[in-house]
């Protein structure tokens, strides 16, 4: 029922919230040496769920090792301004994502009391 009534949106805010987590832990490990930054394409790993991966599968398949402009001597392949950019797009688009299931909730709700 949920999927029928939230479409891919459901799908979507768990695959964006899976991804704020990958790019925050870029983020904190910025000075890590020999860390790999990581990042998930969401529309890969959007496309596997809708073809019935599942979760896991889906996720693992859409991560990516970030390739870096400037690599820095220790190894690591964060890029501040990159990861930042992508955790902003990402959170204001998970933003948005919510915002519409929140009104896709309410208007369920005032079906049911009939308002």
């Amino acid at each position: 029922m949920s999927e029928g009534l939230f479409g891919i949106h459901g799908t979507a805010l768990e695959i964006r919230s899976q991804r704020l987590g990958v790019l925050g832990s870029n983020i904190a490990n910025a000075a890590t040496p020999g860390y790999k930054a990581r990042d998930i394409d969401f529309a890969a790993a959007l496309d596997a769920r809708l073809s019935g991966a599942d979760e896991e599968h889906s996720i693992g398949a859409a991560t990516r090792y970030r390739v870096p402009v400037m690599p820095s001597l220790d190894g690591n392949t964060v890029e501040m301004a990159t990861e930042q950019t992508a955790f902003a797009e990402n959170a204001v688009s998970y933003t948005a994502t919510l915002s519409f299931l929140r009104g896709r909730v309410e208007t369920v709700t005032r079906a049911i009391r009939g308002e």
